[in-house]
């Protein structure tokens, strides 16, 4: 049986900005692909990187970052293509679906006008072919009476039908990659529970490739294929998802594992937290970022940055690698 076709590979990628006189390395070299009908988390905490890598894939970042490294999108390179390129790729090929609707949808459009701009751009649809299309959308993400939200206006909906009309706009043109960046932070437990189970049906029935960001392990445990813990900018772990919450290697994530709320056995005084900030952005480090917040840093994390390195079957990327020097016992963390 032959391997899934690669949709994204990223290799070596770094995103520097220059702000102020400074050099900002908010991305540093980071690799990583995704195959058809694979999904894979980008997991951290806020200012770690993972909104940029993404954002990247397609070139939407500021005039001011300068991006390095390759990005291929079905072999076909992104960084510095042609705008043709970009304007084919992007909403297309490439959908993202972003955090807070409320800020993405326009709240002076109805929602039959947003989904079918998509269409009229990509697809040269309009009238009654749009709009049949975009009632099968509807209906497609779970929005009951799909026809008579045509004239709804966001601020109509509620925040999970808001999010399933994101889903929808990001699924009109059958994109072989969705980018979901925090798309359930804002909503609660069991809206957010219904957008993950929505996600995972569509993409065993359409087989496309996911990129799931989130600051929360929990969330991924049920929808991952493959993790990439991120940290300071760069990949620290990387494995299949079973294999990451049974045996964690980096402090970083054994952290972010205990942080996560248990509904069985012993009850916590408090829950646990990760001590400390996370690193402030600039130059690409000589050190282990995660140095000063780790019970298991010695001497060499301060003077040498850990690259990844291999822990289980096959190589870098594709198997399970960790930057970092410590090498613990293999442990179950959420025991």
């Amino acid at each position: 049986m032959s391997a899934p076709e690669t949709v994204l590979d990223v290799r070596g990628l770094t995103v520097r900005f220059r702000q102020d006189g400074r050099i900002i390395d908010a991305v540093k070299q980071v690799s990583f692909s995704v195959a058809k009908g694979e999904t894979v988390a980008l997991v951290g905490e806020s200012g770690s990187g993972k909104s940029v890598t993404a954002l990247s894939t397609v070139a939407l970042l500021p005039d001011s970052a300068e991006v390095s490294g390759s990005i291929t999108y079905l072999g076909q390179e992104m960084i510095g293509a042609d705008a043709a390129l970009l304007h084919k790729v992007r909403g297309n090929d490439i959908s993202f679906v972003f955090q807070e609707p409320m800020t993405s949808l326009n709240p002076l459009h109805t929602i039959a006008r947003q989904l079918g701009e998509s269409l009229a751009l990509h697809q040269g649809l309009t009238g009654a072919a749009a709009r049949a299309r975009i009632i099968d959308l509807l209906l497609k993400v779970g929005i009951r009476e799909a026809e008579s939200r045509l004239q709804a206006y966001p601020h109509q909906l509620s925040g999970g039908q808001r999010q399933r009309v994101m889903i929808a706009m990001a699924l009109a043109n059958g994109p072989e990659l969705l980018i979901a960046d925090e798309p359930t932070t804002a909503l609660d437990v069991t809206i957010q529970a219904q957008i993950i189970e929505l996600v995972r049906t569509l993409r065993t029935k359409l087989g496309m490739a996911i990129i799931w960001i989130t600051h929360d392990l929990g969330v991924i445990a049920g929808i991952a294929d493959r993790v990439l813990v991120m940290y300071g900018g760069q990949v620290v772990e990387q494995a299949p998802v079973r294999e990451l919450f049974a045996d964690p290697r980096h402090p970083y994530t054994r952290a972010l594992l205990k942080t996560i709320p248990k509904v069985s056995g012993v009850r916590e005084a408090r829950l646990q937290v990760i001590e400390g900030q996370p690193p402030i952005m600039g130059a690409a480090p000589t050190a282990c970022p995660f140095r000063a917040r780790c019970g298991h840093a010695f001497e060499r994390c301060a003077r040498e940055n850990p690259a990844r390195r291999a822990v289980g079957f096959g190589a870098v990327g594709t198997g399970h690698d960790v930057a970092c020097h410590w090498n613990p016992e293999p442990e179950v963390a959420n025991a």
